[in-house]
């Protein structure tokens, strides 16, 4: 059988590999499977836990907001997490579980095949970058390798919990609009 993310996305389903599989429900990326650009969050919240989907609570309305003002659709880009079940509380997700969930994010990048990953805070951050603090990287292109550049943003969520992040987010959406400019 062929891996898709289809396929990829009923392996998750069926997975119980780490304690948070066995109390929250999976919630695997979506959007274009082709996209240029795919943004990756840290944890399902509440919302995402309850409809399995990625960004569709408070942060990903203004997620969906910051796409729209440069120009871009949420079906046109790939969502996803690093770690693919909630964490109880929305606490921040154990070293464990994110190692434990990292070969599905791997898989996932590995089928999309973008050439912008952009990390949304921290701990998504942490996966391409670990030399380098989110302050100190957002809103800058880090080449990965020859085809994936790494582009860094704050997450939405940290700019609903600290209005001065607002105008840092905005303008780091502007420089990604302005880099995927340069991007064939």
């Amino acid at each position: 059988m062929e891996l898709t993310l289809d396929v990829l996305k009923e392996k998750l389903t069926a997975w119980k590999g780490c304690d948070l599989a066995k109390t929250a429900n999976p919630v695997f990326g979506e959007g274009n499977p082709h996209a240029k650009v795919m943004f990756i969050g840290e944890a399902p919240g509440d919302k995402e836990n309850e409809q399995g989907r990625p960004f569709v609570g408070a942060a990903g309305k203004f997620l969906d907001d910051l796409l729209e003002s440069i120009g871009l659709k949420r079906d046109a880009v790939y969502i996803s997490n690093v770690v693919k079940f909630q964490p109880p509380e929305n606490r921040d997700p154990k070293p464990l579980e994110k190692e434990q969930c990292l070969p599905w994010l791997m898989l996932e990048i590995a089928l999309v095949q973008p050439k912008v990953i952009v990390p949304l805070g921290r701990h998504a951050l942490a996966y391409f970058l670990s030399d380098i603090t989110i302050s100190d990287a957002h809103g800058k292109d880090f080449h990965l390798t020859d085809s994936v550049t790494v582009f860094p943003i704050y997450h939405p969520a940290a700019a609903l919990h600290n209005g001065s992040l607002r105008s840092s987010l905005a303008t780091d959406f502007r420089a990604l609009g302005d880099f995927l400019q340069t991007v064939a």
